[in-house]
């Protein structure tokens, strides 16, 4: 596991969601895995009870599932919750669209546009994974929210979009797609000319790009897959 420093103020069963679902999503846990609550607590400097409640809220985003006298297993990747997550966020970002083409300034324009360079950037050979591009694209559409006035709903997101947000990191590392950095340039432009209408079509296509990759990800990866 990846493990990061514990935030000021966290509880440990918040570091302990946070550092699972991170883990998850980045497959470093992957599909199908059995983990003990001993060895992750000891990995994150924890006890077992922060651990298993973690453990515990994840299940109720079908990211774990709790195996009675066995123990716990990372998910499968459930198509139909990807397909679930997707329309949300289709539903949610595309209706923020127009609060955003009101709202954004030149100095939020500019912090779009700064994010999609340092996209472009961490596809270069030479930066040896320095910059994440996952963590990149999340910024990315935090941004729109905040700009919305919409941060809430944003958070609230989290819990449903494991299961997309776990195939988005195998679109990256397996089927290499790298077009949604020109799609969130796109995105820059449509906002910065305030035109909606052209922002929620991006936004649209954007976001079924999931689908596009799905076959390709069943073929490299059937292991991963719930049938």
């Amino acid at each position: 596991m990846r493990i990061e420093e514990r935030h000021y103020a966290e509880t440990a069963r918040d570091y302990a969601l946070r550092m699972l679902k991170a883990n998850i999503i980045s497959m470093e846990l992957e599909p199908g895995m059995m983990v003990s609550e001993n060895d992750l607590a000891s990995q994150m400097g924890l006890s077992r009870t922060p651990v298993r409640e973690a453990l515990m809220d994840l299940a109720q985003y079908h990211a774990v599932d709790i195996l009675p006298q066995r123990g716990s297993r990372i998910s499968l990747i459930d198509y139909a919750l990807v397909e679930e997550a997707r329309f949300v966020r289709q539903v949610l970002e595309t209706a923020i669209l127009d609060q955003v083409c009101e709202r954004a300034t030149a100095a939020d324009i500019s912090l779009l546009r700064q994010n999609v360079r340092l996209q472009t950037l961490s596809q270069e050979p030479d930066m040896g994974g320095s910059l994440s591009m996952m963590e990149l694209d999340d910024a990315f559409h935090q941004i729109l929210f905040r700009i919305a006035q919409k941060e809430n709903t944003y958070r609230m997101l989290g819990g449903m979009t494991i299961h997309f947000d776990r195939v988005r990191s195998l679109a990256l590392n397996v089927v290499k797609d790298t077009k949604i950095i020109s799609d969130h340039q796109q995105l820059c432009e449509a906002i910065s000319m305030r035109d909606a209408t052209k922002a929620k079509e991006l936004m649209a296509k954007h976001l079924t790009r999931v689908k596009l990759d799905e076959a390709s990800i069943r073929e490299a990866c059937p292991q991963f897959i719930k049938e």
